[in-house]
């Protein structure tokens, strides 16, 4: 009896640490948090605004980073919503992730990093704690075992998370994570991250994977039976012009162009050579580099858009008179 007791004591306590990990790492204070709450603040953002027409701009971070949404919206004339979270959820959970706000008439913008794009499963560190933090588990078909140990390790926070959450209650008197700071009415960061290490040219060293491809084929077909369309984008990089670099991006490029139109910079192949134009990663840009990049961007997908045939919005069947 006893040591059934002392098992029932050491489960209770277990259970308590872990509930109050996993308030911390979903809820309030974790990085997962302050993702869960910019991605709830964007989908409201999504149900709220209503039009015929409207642009979902679709990623990770280096999508989040890297426009202007209201930028975009002037030079449209249209709604324009920056629905981007974060590449580590990884493909397969961003995307189901934002298919409930799709409707028809939107033209949804997919930019994804090459993280995502050369991914071979579609999933990321944080795919199955994100589904869980935001009450949809295994959101994206996660493996049961992957799930399982997502779950285990979404109530114990990590020492570099508890240490950070601690200089910030001492300095600041409150906790902030990478994703806390305010997002506009369009879902853009308010807050631009400076760079702090020494700038290195990225290399891209293989090209979209099979399982992308078929998955982002997937998602076209999704979009289009909502009434939707979908368009596809090349991520700005501070990049190599290497080769090797050049063949892999012109390769994904030509893949994504059989799926759906693609925006990209035939001779660039949107890889940037001037740091200038960056942020704190290879991926985000400063608001000069916003700029620049929201206006090309808008100017292609006019284009586009003007030799594309949105499907036209079904209107509800007149209720029969009696």
């Amino acid at each position: 009896m006893r040591k059934i007791l002392r098992f029932a004591s050491w489960f209770a306590v277990a259970g308590l640490a872990w509930t109050a990990g996993y308030f911390y790492n979903a809820r309030y204070g974790g990085e997962l948090s302050w993702l869960r709450i910019m991605y709830e603040q964007k989908m409201a953002i999504a149900s709220q605004v209503q039009a015929p027409h409207r642009v979902l701009i679709v990623g990770g971070s280096g999508a989040h980073y890297s426009v202007d949404a209201g930028q975009m919206q002037k030079t449209l004339g249209m709604p324009v919503l920056n629905m981007a979270t974060d590449g580590p959820v990884g493909l397969d959970v961003i995307l189901p992730a934002v298919s409930p706000v799709i409707r028809p008439g939107d033209i949804v913008l997919l930019i994804p990093e090459y993280l995502l794009l050369l991914d071979e499963d579609g999933f990321g560190d944080r795919s199955g704690q994100f589904g869980m933090a935001i009450g949809k588990p295994g959101l994206g078909n996660i493996p049961a075992k992957q799930l399982a140990q997502d779950l285990l390790l979404l109530g114990v926070p990590t020492l570099r998370a508890a240490t950070k959450s601690t200089l910030d209650l001492v300095e600041k008197g409150r906790l902030t994570g990478y994703y806390s700071d305010p997002i506009t009415a369009n879902g853009d960061p308010i807050v631009i991250n400076p760079r702090i290490g020494k700038w290195w040219q990225l290399k891209i060293d293989g090209s979209i994977s099979p399982h992308a491809a078929q998955r982002i084929q997937k998602f076209k077909q999704e979009v289009e039976a909502k009434g939707a369309t979908l368009v596809l984008g090349l991520s700005w990089i501070y990049g190599s012009t290497d080769e090797a670099t050049v063949k892999n991006v012109r390769t994904t490029a030509e893949t994504l162009e059989k799926i759906a139109p693609t925006l990209y910079d035939k001779t660039s192949l949107n890889i940037k050579t001037d740091a200038s134009l960056f942020a704190d990663t290879h991926y985000h840009l400063n608001p000069n580099g916003r700029k620049l990049r929201s206006a090309e961007l808008a100017q292609k997908l006019q284009e586009v858009l003007d030799k594309t045939t949105i499907p036209p919005i079904p209107q509800p069947s007149p209720t029969p008179t009696p």
